[in-house]
């Protein structure tokens, strides 16, 4: 019966030395987590064969224009801001474009132009189209992939690769070997 007491007091020692330990350890995860993931890990940009896409001439302000990129399984869309963005091509450095298959379980998805997002219809993602397509709420696990532009001396918009991993893609490249996993 004696001993009791002591290895009850042990316990507590150590209980409270654990928890000392992952109270330390939690601040130290929300510390890192409070810190944006762009920030931290810069995304992997995979460069594809360039494509023309369209001419400046072509866009309006604020109205998508469908594309397939990189190639005809991968639709997306190409917007003309009206403001200039970060990662935005052109005179003006507002156009972008983006993959419009949701990371999270490849729906289609669609533009918003009242706040310039891209939504998902499945589980109501929501991507930024004025941050490089950072995602807002939703499941998804990802940005979405923006693709990268260029713009020539005559206007022509070309794509020449993605920051993210596309939708259905076990990886970003095009070969004879690349496997695209379809929704069943």
């Amino acid at each position: 019966m004696k001993e009791c007491p002591r290895l009850a007091a042990l316990g507590r020692r150590q209980f409270l030395r654990g928890g000392a330990v992952a109270a330390a350890g939690a601040a130290a995860v929300s510390v890192v987590s409070t810190t944006p993931a762009r920030a931290v890990v810069p995304a992997a940009r995979v460069d594809y064969p360039a494509s023309r896409l369209a001419n400046v001439r072509d866009l309006k302000v604020n109205e998508p224009m469908q594309i397939a990129y990189p190639d005809a399984d991968s639709p997306g869309v190409l917007i003309k801001l009206g403001t200039p963005v970060d990662g935005g091509a052109g005179p003006d450095r507002d156009i972008v474009a983006y993959s419009t298959l949701c990371p999270h379980k490849g729906f289609p998805l669609a533009y918003d132009s009242t706040d310039k997002t891209l939504s998902c219809p499945g589980h109501f993602s929501r991507f930024d189209c004025e941050k490089e397509g950072q995602q807002v709420w939703g499941h998804a696990t990802q940005n979405l992939a923006m693709f990268r532009l260029t713009v020539d001396t005559a206007g022509d918009i070309r794509a020449v690769g993605a920051d993210e991993l596309i939708y259905g893609r076990t990886r970003n490249v095009l070969s004879e070997n690349t496997v695209s996993l379809r929704r069943g």
